[in-house]
């Protein structure tokens, strides 16, 4: 009895906490989707009109929509495969007994705490600048041609940003996998006489594989709403060659002045990412189970 009770009283105290999360969620959810039903300009104010499903008709057939959701999967792939592959290697070498370790791991991790945009600033001024920048002074001094940019490889160039601020991440979480390891098979496999590769391939990367899905699934989420490093560097352009699903939303609301369009698109970006969660949560699912 004194159980129920106890129970009881715990749920009445969590429930104020538990509605105003739940206010706080739905009620932005439900204005979005009431504007999105709805002929809603910013140059128009006060002639709004229910149209239904008319502004997810034309996000969805504009072929802004189409550009935008192949650069969205080309970042989100390449940043994935990049900081995949990259922080391996990169949780690899940290886990070698050298000198001053500590600094060294602290210096590797330390992207991942950069603002988006104060790391976009950052590249775009003192390491890609076709002028003054890093790359620029490296080429002349070679006898190349600096490159630019922003201007002939700007989803590289964004895919490079984002890159190296989620490298430490899967650099830390690798790392933290590859400690686990077991030490006496290591010794067994040094033993056996296995080599480098084949204990590489064999024993460290099947005991990476969960720390490498959640990798993936964590990434992932925060890709695909990736904003500020465009921004800041291209603006979404030249023309649409970097723009994304967050940024065309963006465009809609705040260049086009189309709160219901936008508001469709917002609608649209929430259910892909929705259905991309779902997936990757089934998908790591069944390799903890495995």
């Amino acid at each position: 009895m004194a159980t129920r009770q106890s129970t009881f009283l715990g749920r009445i105290l969590a429930a104020p906490s538990i509605l105003v999360l739940f206010l706080w969620m739905i009620v932005p959810l439900g204005m979005t989707i009431w504007f999105s039903l709805l002929r809603y300009n910013l140059l128009d104010p006060g002639n709004e009109s229910f149209i239904g499903a008319l502004n997810y008709e034309y996000f969805l057939t504009d072929p802004a929509f189409f550009t935008a959701l192949g650069n969205t999967l080309l970042l989100v792939g390449s940043v994935l495969l990049i900081t995949i592959v990259g922080g391996i290697l990169v949780a690899l070498l940290m886990d070698q007994p050298i000198f001053g370790q500590g600094v060294v791991r602290l210096f590797i991790i330390a992207p991942f705490f950069v603002m988006p945009t104060v790391s976009a600033l950052v590249w775009k001024n003192l390491l890609m600048h076709p002028v003054s920048g890093l790359f620029a002074w490296i080429a002349t001094s070679l006898g190349f041609q600096p490159v630019d940019w922003f201007s002939n490889a700007p989803l590289f160039s964004v895919i490079l940003i984002v890159a190296w601020q989620w490298l430490p991440f899967a650099a830390l979480i690798l790392l933290t996998a590859l400690q686990s390891l077991d030490g006496e098979q290591k010794e067994a496999a040094q033993m056996d006489g296995v080599g480098p590769f084949s204990f590489f391939f064999y024993i460290v990367l099947p005991h990476l594989a969960r720390a490498i899905t959640v990798v993936i699934l964590i990434e992932t989420i925060f890709l695909l709403s990736v904003f500020a490093e465009i921004f800041v560097t291209t603006g979404g352009g030249p023309g649409l060659a970097t723009t994304n699903i967050a940024f065309l939303v963006y465009a809609q609301a705040l260049l086009q002045y189309d709160v219901g369009g936008a508001s469709a698109g917002g609608i649209v970006a929430v259910v892909l990412a929705n259905i991309v969660a779902a997936f990757m949560v089934r998908l790591i699912g069944k390799n903890l189970e495995a």
